[in-house]
């Protein structure tokens, strides 16, 4: 009885190999893929840590414990420099007092008052933590020197218009090594290049509801550049930090955090709402931790020890899947329940690797795949892995989507089939077992590397070779993998990747619920 429910269900709920972006296409608007939220920090050549300081303030002949007279002229410049800003633009100050205060939601009220004109919006002040150094003296050493240090200064957060970023923010710091923040969203950014290039746009909040040319949308999204992006901070600098010309130091650039979003934008909110919520039904229960490590591009180690798994909530602009590795997450949620939106989120970039020159010790240089740098340059690295992974997360919610693609295949898989006169039974789908070994499969390295009979031993340890050989000839014919070149390597093809998430779907959310309600 169990068994006829459960072909029934898997009716709705079997894979087939068409995108979603293919399987929709006359639904949407169109797709646009590029970067959302940007945050930048500037670190101020030496200054940026201890040793460094100390250095310099010894070129300077300034003793260390005389660091807070050096540090002091600085502060005030960088407030007489704010207050200067302020009052050329009829602005006043705004304290900001309050821990939970949306900078953000007073920035919209000025705006829709001012208008969306190039310039200065707005500025706040805040008392926030900041990093630091204090005066230290070493008796065994006989030296003095900083160390580091946090404390709390004064921090101004200048909002503005830009013509060519939209709007963004600068942090500026009133004490040193002022670490300087600059915030950007690449939507604003496209935003302004559309109407450069005269090509019409709806945009709503930080996403574009329609473009009149989403393939000119794409190519200019897929020019952020950080060489036009490191003119624009140092420009930023020189005009609101005063302490870069009095200290004679440039500021370095590097990545804090990047978004990146692919948007399939629907024509309307039915369209999209009408298979949504199944959708993400099926990845709360489908998604594991190996298949995340694949989305992203890793393999998950057995020794991994960082953050890890699958968040779902329910906010005002929709319902939100999450997924976490590390200092990456790749989420899924339909905003204003128009747009289904593919975001990662990524608070180190050394996290992906990047094909780069290698500066060793003792002036060696190699060129090899290592972890990215956090400089600007490499936002054009990063953005190729961002959408890479989106590909490979499309793909994946793709296959566990659409509702069409018969029990023919289904009963095939669990179908005995012959091949050259002998007989391969076919795989119990419901089965601890062959359940096992479908998630055995759907492992993120084997989606790297390929599928080989030692690597399948040691997972199955109760088999020998032999054994394990005619299993996989057993999966071979029925479909469920493919041999790789002359190798004895194998991969799972698309029949066994949509019929092993299928089944380990139905065991999860349907088979064993009802046996439990049964027993009950």
């Amino acid at each position: 009885m169990i068994l006829t429910h459960t072909l029934r269900y898997a009716r709705s709920w079997i894979m087939s190999e068409e995108l979603l972006t293919e399987k929709y296409d006359e639904l949407l608007n169109g797709v646009l893929e590029c970067y959302d939220r940007v945050i930048i920090v500037g670190h101020l050549g030496s200054l940026s840590y201890a040793q460094g300081m100390t250095n310099y303030l010894y070129g300077q002949q300034i003793r260390i414990f005389d660091y807070t007279k050096f540090a002091e002229p600085l502060r005030d410049e960088i407030k007489g420099r704010m207050t200067e800003i302020a009052t050329e633009n009829g602005l006043k100050i705004e304290y900001i007092g309050k821990k939970r205060w949306r900078k953000e939601d007073r920035i919209k009220e000025i705006i829709k008052e001012r208008g969306e004109e190039p310039g200065i919006v707005h500025i706040f002040s805040a008392l926030e933590r900041c990093k630091s150094y204090k005066p230290w003296y070493d008796k065994g050493q006989g030296k003095a020197y900083l160390k580091k240090d946090t404390g709390k200064c004064l921090h101004y957060y200048v909002y503005f218009i830009d013509e060519d970023y939209g709007l963004c923010y600068l942090r500026i710091p009133t004490w040193c090594p002022f670490r300087l923040q600059f915030y950007c969203n690449g939507h604003s950014w496209l935003a302004q290049q559309l109407k450069q290039k005269e090509i019409e746009f709806e945009l709503m909040d930080n996403a574009f509801v329609d473009i009149a040319d989403f393939d000119v949308a794409n190519q200019l999204a897929a020019q952020f550049d950080p060489k036009v992006l490191h003119a624009k901070l140092d420009e930023l600098a020189q005009r609101y930090c005063p302490v870069v010309k009095t200290v004679n130091l440039t500021y370095r650039w590097s990545i804090m955090q990047a978004e990146f979003a692919t948007d399939l934008v629907f024509k309307c909110q039915e369209e999209l709402q009408a298979f949504y919520p199944h959708l993400l039904e099926t990845l709360i229960h489908a998604v594991k931790p190996v298949n995340i490590a694949t989305f992203l591009g890793r393999k998950l180690h057995s020794n991994y020890q960082d953050e890890m798994g699958n968040r779902f909530n329910v906010r005002h602009l929709g319902s939100c899947i999450r997924h976490q590795m590390g200092p990456v997450s790749i989420k899924m949620y339909d905003k204003f329940s128009l747009i289904l939106r593919i975001e990662t989120t990524v608070n180190d970039v050394s996290f992906f690797q990047q094909y780069r020159q290698v500066h060793h010790r003792h002036g060696q240089t190699s060129t090899k795949w290592a972890p990215m740098l956090k400089s600007i340059y490499s936002l054009p690295a990063l953005r190729e892995c961002l959408v890479a992974a989106h590909r490979r997360y499309l793909k994946f919610i793709s296959a566990i989507e659409t509702p069409e693609f018969g029990l023919q295949q289904l009963q095939q898989v669990t179908e005995t089939q012959t091949d050259n006169n002998r007989r391969y039974k076919g795989f119990n789908l419901l089965t601890e077992a062959d359940a096992f070994l479908l998630r055995t499969l759907l492992r993120g390295e084997f989606a790297v590397t390929g599928l080989t009979n030692k690597a399948l031993r040691q997972l199955l340890p109760d088999k020998n070779s032999g054994q394990v050989s005619r299993l996989l000839k057993r999966l071979r014919v029925h479909r469920l993998i493919k041999k790789v070149g002359k190798h004895y390597k194998y991969h799972l093809t698309n029949l066994g990747r949509q019929i092993a998430t299928m089944a380990l779907k139905l065991r999860e959310m349907y088979v064993i619920p009802t046996l439990a309600q049964t027993s009950a």
